[in-house]
């Protein structure tokens, strides 16, 4: 497991550093860099930066650095800081331009600015660079993490996903992310024989399959654990057997580190960002929509919130329900049950309070938002994948009589993009 980047040379710090704030003040973070190699060939291809606070302080310990900068409420700070020192330190150590620069992102902190002081760190990035996300906290604001990604995307760069099996959220919202690159968390290695960790390997195998994704393996120490990782459909690595994390010295003028003779060929992603426009407009808009009653789409609705409860292979649910009159009492147990399966449970409606139910993430909708007119049930897991969307032709009388135009469809990448355009919306939880 890995945490944010930094600077090339220990700093020898002034003070003694009872306070992180003393920390982020001096922005003394320091960084080293553990390799990423091919498992074939063992060549390097890159390298991820991991962040250390002062040297011989409790705060080397990046985990203890960056739960203190929480308690405090400069994580963001704190994250920007890595960030600008890796690839401060990337510079200075000469990296050639086809090795990939990993660098680790708090996805808590991808609302908040970059400092003004730290802008010219990236004036000039490295060529390659793999934003890294953490599973940590990855389900807590989807919104800034797809925005963040469709960006670093534009830029050229690539994504990856750290920590795939740590959490159940991070497995779940994978296909969200899209990454790029795919990283195992090291307790797989350790537990090969483990029902879970079966279950994370073939979810990532088959997003691998479906969109050329590379599968990174992570603590590899021993030869074994190389075998491993191969067997588990993994072609890069990092870990002591390979490399440890180490500081580059500082390059000569004009010299780089040598190319690798493979350098990494990143796949194109299909477009991960949010869309603006409303799952109903995603899917309908390419086929015939039909009419008929909520009563007879409520069957669809039962089949697609039952998948929600796979207590193998749980997927992300998300409904929009159009008012919050509408997540009745007998609704509200329902999703209160499911939210226990699944590992990630959303609710959309005027309305709606920040968690209707415990385990719900709900999200008011205005009262112009075109979202209150639709009825939509989404489904989203490593293989089964489903979207009901419906628009409300805005009759009166009895509810379950009232007509709908819909659509169904099981095409993923459709599913997908509905999915996108709800996550968008998402607010962040509140810490």
């Amino acid at each position: 497991m890995s945490t944010s980047s930094g600077t090339v040379g220990v700093i020898d710090p002034p003070r003694t550093y009872s306070d992180v704030a003393q920390v982020i003040d001096d922005r003394a973070v320091w960084t080293v860099f553990q390799p990423i190699v091919r498992l074939d060939t063992r060549e390097v291809i890159g390298y991820e930066a991991l962040s250390r606070g002062p040297a011989g302080t409790r705060w080397q310990d990046p985990l203890a650095m960056f739960a203190a900068a929480r308690a405090i409420g400069r994580a963001g700070e704190l994250d920007w800081i890595c960030r600008a020192k890796a690839h401060q330190g990337a510079a200075a150590a000469g990296l050639s331009p086809h090795l990939v620069l990993f660098v680790n992102v708090e996805p808590s902190t991808l609302r908040e600015p970059c400092p003004p002081d730290l802008l010219s760190a990236f004036v000039r990035t490295h060529d390659r660079v793999m934003m890294e996300f953490t599973e940590r906290d990855v389900a807590a604001d989807p919104a800034a993490l797809l925005m963040a990604t469709a960006g670093h995307r534009a830029a050229g760069h690539g994504v990856a996903l750290d920590d795939v099996g740590a959490e159940p959220a991070s497995l779940a919202l994978m296909p969200f992310v899209h990454p790029d690159v795919v990283k195992l968390d090291l307790r797989l290695l350790h537990n090969p024989d483990s029902p879970q960790t079966a279950q994370v390997v073939n979810a990532v195998i088959a997003h691998a399959e479906r969109t050329g994704a590379l599968i990174l393996a992570e603590g590899i120490e021993r030869e074994a654990h190389l075998a491993l990782a191969r067997s588990m459909g993994a072609t890069l690595g990092q870990g002591w057997l390979l490399g440890r994390p180490a500081q580059l010295a500082p390059a000569l003028p004009y010299v780089t580190r040598p190319a690798p003779t493979r350098p990494l060929q990143m796949p194109a992603p299909a477009d991960a960002a949010a869309s603006a426009r409303t799952p109903f407009e995603i899917v309908a808009g390419g086929r015939p929509a039909a009419r008929t009653s909520k009563r007879a789409l409520l069957t669809t609705t039962r089949y697609l919130e039952s998948k929600a409860a796979d207590a193998i292979d749980p997927p992300v649910l998300l409904t929009c329900f159009q008012d919050a009159v509408r997540f009745t009492p007998a609704t509200a147990h329902r999703y209160s049950v499911l939210a226990k399966e699944s590992p990630f449970v959303a609710a959309f409606g005027v309305g709606l309070g920040a968690e209707p139910v415990p385990g719900v993430r709900g999200t008011a909708l205005g009262a112009d938002d075109p979202l209150r007119d639709e009825w939509n049930v989404i489904v989203v897991g490593p293989y089964f994948s489903a979207a009901l969307v419906a628009r409300d032709l805005g009759d009166s009388g009895a509810d379950r009589h009232r007509r709908f135009e819909y659509a169904i469809t099981y095409e993923r990448p459709q599913v997908l993009a509905a999915a996108r355009a709800l996550l968008g919306r998402l607010e962040p939880v509140a810490t």
